[in-house]
C-alpha cells in the first residue's frame, strides 16, 4: 500500500504515536511510584504501631511485675532455697549425727546416764545433762567427756552438780551433773565441722 500523505503530516502521526506511547509509560511510572509509597507509608506505619505496641505492652508488664512485689518473692524464695540446702546436708548426714551420740553415749560412766543434750549451733559446743548415782560418778562424767582419746570435745567445763535424795527425785541417781563441751576441730562424729566442711 502506498501512503500518498504529505511528509510533514506522516511525521505529525509519527510523533503523535510516540508520544502515546510515552505518555503510556510516564502513566506506568508514576503508578508504580505512586504504589511503592503506599507501600513504603504502609509499612512505617506498621513498624510505628508495633513499636508504641510494644513499648505500651512492656509498660504494663513492669508494672505488673512491681505490683506483685517480684523482688520480695525471689527474696523469699531465695531464702526458702537455703533453708532446703540445709536441712538436705544435715539429713544426708544424718547417720554421722547418730555415731556422735553413740559415742558420747560410751564415754558416760557405767553409774551415770545421759538424760539431755542441747545443740544450739552445729559448730562450737553442746550442753549436756546426766544423772548419776553418786557425787563422785558425777565428776567422773566430766572427765571422761573431756578425755582426749575419745575425740569429741577439746573440753569440757563443769556447769554444776547438784545432789539431792528427796522423793522427788529418782533414788537410783541422786545427782544431777550439767556439762558445757566444745568439739573438737575436725570432730570425725559430727555432720559438720567446726571448721564448716562437711565430714566425709
Amino acid at each position: 500500500m502506498i501512503n500518498l500523505l504529505p511528509s510533514d503530516i506522516r511525521q505529525n502521526y509519527v510523533y503523535a504515536r510516540r508520544n502515546t506511547s510515552l505518555f503510556r509509560w510516564s502513566l506506568l511510572l508514576l503508578l508504580s511510584i505512586a504504589g511503592v509509597g503506599v507501600i513504603v507509608a504502609g509499612g512505617l506505619f506498621y513498624i510505628n504501631k508495633s513499636i508504641n505496641d510494644y513499648t505500651a505492652n512492656n509498660a504494663k508488664a513492669q508494672q505488673a511485675l512491681k505490683d506483685q512485689k517480684i523482688d520480695d518473692v525471689q527474696k523469699q524464695v531465695q531464702a526458702i532455697s537455703g533453708s532446703l540446702k540445709l536441712v538436705v546436708q544435715v539429713l544426708s548426714k544424718e547417720v554421722l549425727f547418730s555415731k556422735l551420740i553413740t559415742k558420747i553415749g560410751a564415754a558416760i560412766p557405767a553409774k551415770a546416764t545421759l538424760t539431755d543434750l542441747n545443740i544450739s549451733k552445729t559448730q562450737g559446743g553442746i550442753d549436756l545433762t546426766a544423772v548419776a548415782k553418786d557425787y563422785n560418778t558425777a565428776t567422773q562424767v566430766q572427765v571422761n567427756l573431756q578425755d582426749p582419746a575419745n575425740k569429741i570435745f577439746d573440753k569440757a567445763d563443769l556447769i554444776g552438780i547438784t545432789c539431792n535424795t528427796s522423793t522427788t527425785t529418782d533414788a537410783n541417781y541422786p545427782c544431777t551433773v550439767t556439762i558445757r563441751a566444745q568439739f573438737t576441730k575436725n570432730n570425725p562424729y559430727l555432720f559438720i565441722s567446726s571448721s564448716g566442711s562437711t565430714s566425709p
